[in-house]
């Protein structure tokens, strides 16, 4: 006797006004963070969906001889904070609702943690030149490989001979 077994039913659901496509996007105020939320932007347009803007901020660790320097906490967190905001100044978001999150941390863990709330993450490449122009950072490299949802990297066009 033969067991028939039912198809798996496939399920569509159908994003409402409260459940837009969501693209989380790595913003550090560097030029390949910059490229990467216009495309993220782009990309939000096209799926009718929105921007979560993420900036990490760590203190930075205190080395021999800097013990006597009075540090102020808030700094870092402001500066975080002005750096996101003029990168979102400097980008066409007309039209596409987004946030914007600064929290302290690794980039790398700050972004890995928001990918599980997303549907896309988007980050930006940092290159050195030559060779290791080709090679993906570190922030990016572990967010292609621990992210909770697809990644996007965007890669900057490298630069002709002669262009300074």
């Amino acid at each position: 006797m033969a067991i028939s077994q039912a198809a798996p039913k496939r399920t569509v659901e159908l994003m409402s006004g409260e459940d837009r496509f969501t693209i989380a996007v790595g913003v550090d105020g560097s030029a390949e963070s910059r490229i990467a939320l216009e495309w993220a932007v782009t990309e939000a347009r096209l799926r009718h969906g929105q921007i979560r803007a993420v900036t990490a901020w760590e203190y930075p660790p205190v080395t021999a001889g800097m013990e006597v320097m009075i540090w102020d906490p808030d700094i870092f967190e402001s500066a975080a904070r002005r750096i996101q905001t003029d990168a979102l100044k400097g980008v066409d978001t007309e039209g596409v609702p987004f946030t914007g999150d600064v929290i302290q941390g690794a980039a790398a863990s700050v972004l890995l943690h928001a990918s599980q709330d997303v549907d896309l993450l988007v980050v930006g490449s940092r290159g050195h030149g030559g060779f290791t122009g080709l090679l993906l950072g570190s922030v990016s490299t572990q967010a292609v490989h621990h992210a909770f949802c697809p990644v996007v990297v965007v890669k900057t066009r490298p630069r002709a001979h002669g262009d300074g």
